[in-house]
């Protein structure tokens, strides 16, 4: 039943992504931006050939695939039952459902749609599926580092016992 409703989850994020971003391309292309909090935050349409901060530029057919391979990986080990429902099962289902609905935009438009730019700091422009993996994989790899240093802790005060 988890799974069920694991997958149902990640569907339901993809969906809401890729809404948004039809959204965007019909109403925030045609003007290029739109200030949210003037200074702050503004929406800006990108169209995005690379990765993270535009890095593989121009590798669309390489992140396509490596996102694929990725997604496959984790759908694997969510289904399979290794890991119980935790930090870790929702981090990983919210990285999938970011890195799906960035695939679908290179598989079908040959780029990924971005639009949230903050003003405040230099910073890429960036969109949902974005904040889904990199919010998501930060929490993983602090819930990670805790599960390391709860182990070590545990073996120390197992040896001095």
């Amino acid at each position: 039943m988890v799974q069920v409703i694991t997958l149902v989850s990640i569907v339901l994020l993809i969906a809401v992504d890729q809404i948004i971003k039809l959204l965007v391309i019909e109403y925030l292309e045609p003007i290029g931006s739109f200030p949210l909090i003037d200074g702050f935050i503004q929406l800006n349409y990108a169209e995005n050939t690379g990765a993270a901060f535009g890095s593989f530029s121009g590798y669309t057919n390489f992140l396509s695939i490596f996102t694929f391979v990725a997604i496959v990986i984790g759908l694997y080990i969510l289904l399979s039952g290794k890991i119980k429902m935790s930090v870790d099962y929702v981090c990983i289902a919210l990285i999938i459902a970011g890195g799906a609905g960035n695939l679908i935009d290179r598989v079908f438009r040959g780029f990924v749609v971005d639009y949230i730019e903050p003003l405040f700091i230099n910073f890429a422009i960036f969109n949902f599926a974005d904040i889904l993996v990199t919010c998501s994989a930060i929490v993983l790899i602090i819930w990670m580092i805790y599960g390391i240093y709860k182990d070590v802790k545990k073996e120390k005060e197992q040896g001095n016992g």
